[in-house]
């Protein structure tokens, strides 16, 4: 599934959680995240509410944490997260965006990485932001997530180093890194509408694009001010909708550090690739060597391989078109004496032919429950067989 952020009102880290709970994403399993973390015991508490903005419902997201004057550096946030019992690529994925933070408050104040003390973004309820979001799109199985180009207010507002203009200076800097498109601020968009935890995660986790996509449903999360416009931001969620040329582009590697492979293709499928894979081959000289291969469609082949030509260690790649032919999927849940699960099905010639429970959802009912999780697994597919009236 991939996801796009429509932002009218830029993004700040609760609209990010708002959107990803309004989405379907169990505020219970954010809470638990807090526990994992190690900082509910400091009397850290999220909970959600329905709330209006203007004539639209969304959902706000409330983090709440005690008063604090600790100045994290990005190693004390390198220690919280990699300590936390979360999934390996959540890890990787939060501490990426906090390294982005970091160079970018480095660049601001004329110092290095290693010396920068975060303090807005380092607050226990910034931490909270970047890991939720960062969890929730892993558990909603956002496989890629694509953003417009956001509002970026204007104004001023405080700082712990005195007032700043809006944008904030690491906000710019973060979105300047990646070169991300932006909208100015209407006469009616006044202070701070995208904050650096916002700019943090676009530039971490989006590409700045608006997919062609088949919508599945749409998530409204809120912001904490109420301005004239609506404060919100909007999460299209659906699959690819591939409606041109498909290509595979290839590369024999034979030099690359292995560890490296897995870093390139997270950002391949977050750059728009349908599918990577790697096939160990011997090379000349009875060099052992990877085959990375990348299928796509035709729109994206700039980007991919450029990222491929300056991420590996290649010298050239090979493009050949190719024909896919593909079922109609969707997404729909069914529920177990465990508790819902969403199910994948497959539609031919009009009609179901086949369901498949989300793994990841029943291993986190089965590890809540302490059973196994096969047992979690059949239950569901034995539901949705009956549901869907399946052979």
């Amino acid at each position: 599934m991939i996801g796009y952020l429509d932002l009218p009102s830029g993004l700040s880290g609760d609209m990010m959680l708002g959107c990803l709970i309004d989405a379907g994403w169990s505020i219970n399993q954010l809470d638990h995240m807090l526990s994992a973390l190690g900082i509910a015991q400091a009397g850290c508490q999220v909970s959600s509410r329905p709330v209006m903005k203007g004539p639209l419902r969304a959902t706000k997201v409330d983090v709440k944490t005690p008063p604090q004057h600790v100045h994290r550096n990005l190693g004390d946030i390198h220690q919280i997260i990699n300590k936390a019992d979360l999934p390996e690529v959540v890890q990787k994925r939060a501490i990426g965006v906090f390294t982005r933070l970091a160079h970018a408050e480095a660049k601001v104040h004329g110092t290095s990485v290693d010396q920068v003390h975060f303090h807005e973004v380092g607050a226990l309820d910034a931490i909270i932001d970047i890991v939720g979001s960062v969890l929730g799109l892993h558990a909603l199985n956002i496989d890629r997530l694509y953003a417009s180009p956001p509002m970026l207010g204007a104004g001023w507002t405080k700082s712990m180093h005195g007032p700043i203009p809006l944008p904030a200076p690491a906000t710019l800097e973060l979105l300047a890194a990646v070169s991300a498109p932006t909208r100015a601020a209407g006469d009616t968009a006044s202070g701070e509408l995208l904050t650096p935890t916002g700019a943090a995660l676009l530039a971490e986790l989006t590409t700045f694009e608006q997919p062609a996509m088949q919508l599945g449903r749409i998530a409204t999360g809120a912001g904490s001010r109420d301005t004239e416009m609506p404060n919100i931001a909007r999460l299209w969620l659906g699959d690819i909708f591939e409606n041109g040329p498909m290509i595979q582009i290839e590369t024999n590697i034979d030099d690359m550090n292995p560890q490296h492979y897995a870093s390139v293709s997270d950002r391949l499928l977050t750059a728009g690739a349908r599918d990577v894979w790697l096939t160990p081959v011997q090379m000349k000289k009875g060099r052992p060597a990877i085959v990375l291969s990348v299928l796509a469609a035709q729109e994206h082949e700039q980007v991919l391989v450029d990222l491929i030509m300056r991420q590996t260690t290649t010298l050239g790649v090979r493009v050949v078109p190719v024909r896919r032919h593909e079922a109609v999927r969707e997404e729909s849940s069914v529920e177990t004496p465990y508790g819902s699960v969403r199910t994948k099905l497959k539609w031919i010639d009009g009609q179901i032919i086949a369901a498949g429970p989300e793994y990841d959802d029943c291993l986190a009912i089965a590890d809540n429950l302490g059973i196994g999780v096969r047992q979690v697994y059949e239950a569901a597919l034995t539901a949705a067989h009956k549901r869907f009236q399946l052979a």
